[in-house]
């Protein structure tokens, strides 16, 4: 296998500053939803507009109102005052549902996007990467960009609005008291900015160190049987604590960097409001130089106060724009995964299969420069009995896996009835394909669609039928609801063997033209194993068969038992002919008895 990444490494990210590309790409998710964009955006406009209203009023009471004592203008101003409020409030709500609507919407879509490529992505993709490492992907990345959505991007663009139209009022009302505003706002955002650089390489890292907890915990959580089992709990317990302390410990990295926000964000706004004021009372003193008078001085201290938040929530939606580059790069990636195995346009699908299967000269690794078969040769007539046995490891279910086309040669090819099976379209090659694993694998649902899983279209009867066939209607019928009982997650309080035959059950529904058995019953009792010798041999009557097995009955009657080892067929022969060689197959049969 190719090196797989583990929860004790950390996932590169190629990309340490803000990618544009995926951002732009982002956004194009949001054109499904531009009527509710647009929406937003002009109710952001007015409610940037509400907001500039406020001081400006307040000027006009300083510098009018209580001067002339007209209480008319007074009350009149009052009522703009509640307006204004009354128009943030219900904007704010319109803005908040808006918002939700459309950022869960567009992550709806891409989750859509991450779910059907994973279903389409070949098997090594799964066979590189911890299960948890592609779970945080599709769960925890996404639930931030939803969080970037809703949250973020249009406070983005509305506080980028507001700091334009803050600054044009301000420098209506005097250029000079304006400058000495913005020397205090732009040492201040400089400062901010450039902690919050020193914080974003931190999240990329605190986020591999989550990506690599995540991983373990769902490693865990699958292996829990063998972890008692084997009394790893402790041990467990501290490598859940080494990964836990590498998370809080990155993350306090990330608190003690974020806290120095407050007393930059403080010493220059104080120093904004000293020199504003001290400026404006020397102008006053002076008569009101450059059209300076208290109401302007105040509506300058409501505007600065304005601007704090823009510039601050500035800062961290950047921040949270590197994170989201950071997540978009890991989620983009997935999507763009290529689906090696896939359809070509010239993809064929298959009619009525007889079954004649053919590996020509094949080649093929898992890891390159590592071959596990190499010219590897396989002519199979129709209906005939194969069976693979040899040591672990040798190629045995890659031989099968190859005809599935689980994986693809690298070199020579497979057909079925002379058609190589990259020329056949996947859905066809594998309703025509049965395979039963080794580990079969049990749907939450009832016993009945579990049976008719491969056939969705299969009646309740073709499906109990099945199950007949292969004699597990009597395990089926001990259940309290029999075929409609309902089973847990992976088949939890059935035993292996029951298992197995709701699986084989699957298969007969199936009704494939070649049907695999990779140690398939392995996990079936003796007593089970004799109820389902016969079932077998009505399952693979006319059909070409492939079985990989070590249990020497169910392999025994093969037509043709090959031996694999050292890359390809080390030995061919029927049961007789293999145990008068007296070679490697005999060796195996003399161990196994």
């Amino acid at each position: 296998m190719a090196q797989r990444n583990t929860y004790f490494q950390d996932e590169a990210v190629e990309k340490d500053k803000i990618d544009i590309k995926n951002l732009k790409r982002l956004l194009r998710y949001a054109l499904p939803h531009k009527k509710l964009l647009i929406f937003v955006l002009i109710i952001m406009l007015i409610a940037v507009a509400s907001s500039m209203v406020t001081p400006l009023l307040l000027k006009f009471i300083i510098d009018t109102v209580i001067p002339d004592e007209n209480y008319r203008l007074y009350f009149l101003a009052l009522g703009g005052f509640l307006l204004a409020g009354l128009a943030e409030i219900i904007i704010t709500f319109y803005q908040q549902r808006s918002l939700g609507r459309m950022g869960h919407g567009i992550i709806a879509d891409i989750r859509k996007d991450i779910f059907y490529k994973l279903q389409s992505l070949p098997f090594d993709y799964f066979d590189n990467r911890p299960a948890g490492k592609i779970v945080v992907r599709v769960t925890n990345y996404i639930t931030e960009l939803a969080d970037f959505f809703t949250n973020y991007l249009m406070n983005f663009i509305l506080n980028i609005v507001k700091i334009i139209v803050v600054t044009v009022f301000m420098l209506c009302l005097s250029p000079l008291l304006t400058a000495v505003v913005y020397s205090a706002i732009i040492p201040l955002t400089v400062g901010v900015f450039l902690i919050r650089k020193a914080i974003r390489k931190l999240f990329r890292k605190q986020r591999a160190k989550d990506s690599n907890r995540t991983a373990y915990i769902v490693e865990s959580i699958m292996g829990e049987k063998i972890i008692q089992n084997y009394n790893r709990t402790e041990y467990n317990e501290k490598i859940y604590h080494d990964l836990q302390k590498e998370c809080s410990d990155t993350w306090m990295q990330i608190v003690r960097r974020n806290e120095l926000n407050s007393p930059v964000v403080g010493v220059f706004w104080n120093y904004g409001t000293i020199m504003l004021y001290a400026i404006a009372f020397l102008l006053m003193q002076m008569g009101g130089a450059f059209g300076v008078t208290t109401g302007i001085t105040i509506a300058f201290l409501s505007y600065m106060s304005l601007f704090s938040t823009p510039l601050t929530q500035l800062s961290a939606i950047i921040q949270n724009l590197a994170q989201v580059s950071a997540n978009l790069e890991r989620i983009f990636e997935t999507i763009d995964a290529p689906a090696s195995i896939a359809d070509s346009d010239s993809s064929i699908e298959l009619g009525d299969v007889a079954g004649k299967i053919d590996f020509n000269d094949v080649t093929f690794c898992y890891e390159e420069g590592v071959n596990i078969l190499e010219h590897f040769n396989l002519h199979v007539s129709p209906g005939e009995s194969i069976a693979l046995v040899g040591p672990t490891g040798a190629g045995k279910t890659t031989v099968i896996n190859l005809l599935t086309r689980f994986y693809d040669v690298k070199e020579g090819s497979v057909t079925i009835d002379g058609i190589d099976v990259r020329d056949i379209k996947l859905k066809s090659l594998r309703s025509k394909v049965g395979v039963l694993m080794q580990d079969p694998f049990i749907f939450k649902g009832t016993v009945i669609d579990n049976i008719r899983y491969g056939r969705p279209d299969a009646t309740d009867e073709e499906c109990i039928a099945a199950a007949k066939t292969i004699f597990a209607d009597k395990c089926i019928e001990r259940l309290p609801h029999g075929y409609y009982e309902e089973l847990a997650e992976r088949g939890e309080g059935l035993s292996s063997g029951e298992k197995q035959l709701i699986s084989f059950a699957r298969i007969i529904v199936k009704n494939p033209s070649v049907v695999i058995l990779d140690e398939a019953t392995s996990s079936i009792s003796s007593d089970m194993e004799k109820l389902i010798q016969n079932a077998l041999e009505v399952l693979l009557k006319g059909r070409t068969s492939f079985i990989v097995a070590h249990r020497l009955s169910t392999i025994r009657n093969s037509d043709r038992i090959l031996f694999i080892a050292n890359k390809g067929i080390a030995e061919e022969g029927t049961h007789e002919q293999l145990l008068k060689k007296q070679g490697l197959y005999y060796n195996l049969y003399k161990s196994l008895k």
